[in-house]
Order: structure tokens, then sequence, then C-alpha cells
């Protein structure tokens, strides 16, 4: 008869899986709790020990780590030495492996958890069982998510049996669930430790002495940012890919950089938002009563640079926002949800791109991460990766003007309407391309200035990006700046622009000129006390 070896820390789905592979005609034999579990759902099992001849010892450190369990495993079934040798010795040949190991990773998850309780969840057999078997993919199967028990059992159902693509599938993911698990325990030990009282964990943080990446490929891209370039979209595993796509041409490289920059801006706001994004700035942004009326009043922020843009939306599209989206050009539009009669408008327009986040829609934005992934983000650099924690503004700005770090340090204070407009610039300001200074009214953008050499040079950008709107179109704005006013000239052109308030971060050193400079325009200003440069 066949025989299987089953020992899981996951037991979910295990005794039905178990009876499937009893109903085919295996041998069951398991280990621990899990011999437990199968013998008090009714399936006869044969102990580890009944293998071995060793009872389970060491409070099971050491139950399957021997050879009639792994000659058994690793024994190569086109190989009459192997075969022969296996007989001389008593080994019978196991022919499914099913094991997932202990619970390491939500031990150390847990900073509760001491050190001594931490060792003994690193598993030793296990690890080997796993790796033995998926070393001999040809002729053991190798099982280690539930995930794939019922197929599984379909391919065992198979006249010729499991085919050896699903073998070496199979095997695949074990040596990835091994090194997944390997990885997370030098991850882990990296924060321990070791002084004349014993060993201590460091203080749980998103930026760790040992980084693990594994990513996954969810798909190829067209191309990279220029057509010579390859590109591929990853998801580090257990991860939501960020979108999915309901219609239109595939998602490029570039494409998804503007989507995630779209959905990070419109994600900032409780109330209804918009966003239009060109090059991962925004070209156009608002609140409104509803989503089309924010998606208009963005759009219109900068109709010329909105065209063939990306948009991003904190509500799901209906109708209106749909007809509101089709009735100029856009590349692709992201949203928490489409409703049925806006995909019906939507589809009108074949190529554009329809996406909605794959998971929580602030996973998708990356204002959040999924299941006990680290709040960072990564680039890489010639020789290395950069790491940093991730820039989150909406949790700074909620208690404005009351909020910790804020201080006004004009003679004028802010009025109500100012305090509003200056909320909104901030939370939109701190995900434009640095250098930059903004203009807004309490809702809606009136100019950006992106990504300059200097801040004179940033309003310089916004003025001529608000002239065709009129020579007054920034009079009575407010403006904000994502990191502080190094001279008083930047401040000086702000006021000559038309603004009568700004936000910025102050630490200059020639903070007092410029405070100076707007008491003279009798500007209001607001220091936050925190920068927010995106490079």
């Amino acid at each position: 008869m066949p025989r299987a070896l089953l020992s899981v820390s996951d037991k979910s789905g295990l005794v039905e899986f178990a009876r499937g592979l009893a109903a085919r005609g295996f041998d069951l034999v398991s280990t621990g709790g899990t011999a437990r579990a199968l013998e008090q759902a009714g399936l006869r099992v044969i102990g580890i020990s009944a293998v071995t001849g060793f009872p389970e010892m060491m409070d099971g450190r050491v139950k399957t780590l021997h050879p009639l369990v792994h000659g058994g495993i690793l024994a190569r079934r086109g190989r009459p030495d192997d075969l022969a040798s296996a007989a001389a010795h008593g080994i019978t040949l196991i022919d499914l492996v099913v094991v997932n190991l202990y619970p390491f990773v939500q031990a150390a998850a847990n900073p509760a958890t001491p050190f001594e309780a931490l060792i003994e969840e690193i598993d030793i057999g296990g690890p080997s069982l796993v790796r033995a078997a998926a070393k001999n993919f040809e002729d053991v199967l190798v099982v280690v998510s539930p995930a794939d028990y019922a197929a599984v059992l379909a391919e065992l159902d198979r006249p010729d049996g499991p085919e050896r693509g699903f073998r070496f599938e199979l095997a695949r993911k074990a040596f990835a669930h091994t090194g997944r698990y390997d990885a997370a325990i030098a991850a882990t030990l990296a924060t321990v430790s070791a002084g004349p009282g014993g060993f201590a964990r460091a203080a749980a943080g998103p930026l760790p002495p040992v980084l693990p990446i594994e990513l996954q490929k969810v798909r190829d891209l067209r191309y990279g940012e220029n057509p010579h370039q390859q590109a591929a979209l990853y998801r580090g595993f257990g991860q939501h890919p960020g979108f999915r796509l309901l219609q239109g041409k595939e998602l490029s490289y570039t494409n998804l950089l503007d989507l995630d920059a779209a959905a990070r801006i419109a994600l900032e706001f409780s109330e209804p938002a918009a966003v239009v994004i060109k090059h991962t700035n925004p070209c156009g942004a608002a609140t409104g009563r509803s989503a089309a009326d924010a998606y208009v009043r963005a759009r219109e922020a900068d109709p010329v640079a909105a065209f063939g843009g990306i948009v991003g939306l904190n509500r799901p599209i209906d109708v209106e926002t749909a007809k509101a989206i089709v009735s100029t050009f856009i590349e692709a539009v992201t949203a928490p949800a489409v409703d049925e009669g806006a995909r019906a408008v939507l589809g009108t327009k074949t190529n554009m791109r329809v996406v909605v986040p794959d998971g929580a829609p602030e996973d998708a934005a990356g204002a959040g991460a999924t299941q006990a992934a680290p709040l960072v983000e990564l680039r890489s650099i010639l020789g290395g990766v950069l790491v940093q924690a991730r820039d989150v503004v909406r949790e700074a700005h909620a208690s404005w003007p009351g909020a910790e770090g804020l201080s006004v340090v004009t003679t004028r204070q802010p009025t109500a309407e100012e305090w509003q407009a200056l909320r909104f610039a901030w939370r939109i300001c701190a995900h434009v391309k640095s250098n930059t200074v903004i203009f807004t009214g309490a809702d809606r953008t009136l100019a950006i200035g992106a990504g300059q050499m200097s801040r004179v040079d940033a309003v310089r950008v916004a003025c001529m990006k608000a002239e065709s709107a009129g020579a007054d179109a920034l009079k009575g704005s407010v403006a904000a700046s994502d990191a502080f006013f190094p001279f008083r000239d930047g401040l000086d052109a702000v006021a000559a622009a038309g603004a009568t308030a700004v936000v910025q971060p102050g630490g200059s050193v020639r903070d007092q000129e410029v405070i100076a400079a707007a008491n003279e325009h009798n500007l209001a200003m607001v220091f936050t006390g925190r920068r927010h440069f995106r490079h």
C-alpha cells in the first residue's frame, strides 16, 4: 500500500484530506498532535515510533530524524540499488509527505514571547522532511499548504497518477516554504542581543537588522519606463498585488506607478475626493459633494494637464461619475469599487484601464500593509537597497489646528477658512515631488509647482500654471511648501502670487527672516515641524 506521512502545525482541512488519502488506499503515518487529531476523527494511524522503533523524545525535539523515515522518502524508485538498500534495512517507502512547520512566525510576531519559547518554535525535523521529499519530487509528493489538498487528491485520481509538472510545482512551493521559514528565523534572531542577564529581543520596528525579501512574480509588464526595459510586477508572499484590472489594456510599469500615486492621495481624505495624476504628480485634486463633483473639480483645476491622466477616487464609481470620466480622454482610473451601471458606461472606452484594489483599499494605496508586513518602502540604488519607513500623512494632520508640533508663527492667526484650506493643501503637498510649492483653495488645488530646484522656481511654475485661469487666479489662496523656505524670496513670491496663508515645516536658520517677511505681507504662517520630501 502507498504510505503518507502527515505532521502539521496548521490542521485546517487535515482530517478531510487524510480521509481522502485513506479512501485511496494510503497507510497514514503521523506524529504527536497530528496523530491524535486523526485518531480522534476515527482514522487508523501508524505512529512514527512504530516506524522508527524509538519513542518521540526530548519534548518532541526528536521523532522523525531517522533513516527508516528519510530512507523511505529519499529512495529513488528508478534506482535498483536504492530499492535494494531499502529492502535490506527494512525501510518502507513513503510516497507522500504532508508537513507544515512550527508556527515560528506567529510566535515571533508577539513581542511577549520569551526567547526560550521562541527557540522551541524552530522546527528541525519538519524542514528536513520537506526538503527530502522535495528533492525526491519525481517519486514523492510533498504538500506544505492546506490549499493544495484538493488538487493533490484530484491528481492521485488520474489514471497515470500525478503529472510530473504538478509534482515539480509542489516541490518548488516546498523549497519556498522552508526558505521563508529560515529567513524569518534569521531576521528575528538578528534582533536578539546576548547579555549577562540572558537574551533580549529588541523592540519591533520597521527597519530590522535583517530584512528578508522574497517576491513572487504576478505578471510580466509590456515594458518598463521605456520600451527597451523589461519589467514585471511582483508581490510579497501572502500579500495582494495591489490592483485588479476590470477593463482595458494591460497595465504598464508607469501606469502602476501613477495608479499608486493617485490612490495614495485619494485615501488622504474621508470626504469624497478625486485626483488626476501625471507622471506621479497631481495636476489637480479636489473634494466635493460626491465622487462626480470631486472628479470634475479636480479635472478642471488643470484641464490641459488632465488630458490623458490617471484618476484616483476614494468612493465607488457610480453612473454619474463614469459619465464625467468618459467625457474626456483618461488613461486609467482607480476607485474602491465600480457600480454595475457604471461599468457599462466605462466600457464605452475600451482602451481605458479601470482598476480596483486587490485587497483592502489601504493596501493598494500603500497607506497600510497586508498581514504583518512592515510599513516600509524599498528602492534600489547602485550597489544596494534603500529602505525607509513609509510617510503616512493623514494621521499627522487630523487634529489641526491643535496637532502636536503645529504652531502659528506670525502675528496674524489663520481664519477658519484658511485653516480648512491649509489642511487640504498639506495633504496634497506631501505627495508632490520635491521641491514643491502648491496653491489651493479650501477643497481644490489651484496651481502646483512640482519638482523644482528652488522654492522660488516652484512658485514661478505654479504661477505659470495658473495664468490660464486669469491674473487673479491665486488671489486669496493658501500655499504649502514641503520643506522650509531657506530665504525670504520664496515667501515673497508666495505673497506676490496672492496667497493669504502658508504652511511649511519650518526649521531654517533664517526662519525669523521668513517670519518677518510673512508679517510684512500680513500672511498667516503655520509651521508643522514635519517635512514631507518625496524624491
